[in-house]
């Protein structure tokens, strides 16, 4: 994953699961997206804020403070030949790729440290 740091200071804790099955990941062990899950066709953006009592939650909406932003690129295909008889044109169909989680960027923002 590509990690942009927009800013100084401290950054929310976060672990990445990459596995064949999980491709997640969990922000300060409570707020976890899976972000095989939420690929598409098209690049998707992910705004996750803190709201006005510090929870964590995902989109702009009720959020009050940047803590991180998920860019997920579209979704990947490659071409498979299909099998044909003897005689028949070659034809082929598109598969998807599995999610890379080394094309998505995880952009941090500093958090406001707890009294």
């Amino acid at each position: 994953m590509i990690i942009v740091n927009k800013n100084e200071g401290p950054k929310i804790d976060y672990d990445i699961k990459d596995t064949a099955t999980k491709k997640t990941i969990c922000f300060d062990d409570d707020l976890t997206i899976n972000l095989k899950k939420r690929e598409q066709d098209w690049a998707v953006h992910i705004d996750i804020c803190h709201d006005a009592d510090g929870e964590l939650v995902i989109g702009t909406a009720a959020g009050r403070r940047y803590v991180a932003e998920i860019d997920i690129p579209p979704r990947r295909y490659e071409e498979v030949p299909d099998e044909v008889g003897e005689g028949e044109e070659p034809s082929s169909h598109l598969e998807p790729l599995p999610l890379d989680l080394d094309l998505c960027t995880l952009s941090l923002w500093a958090i406001e440290e707890e009294e």
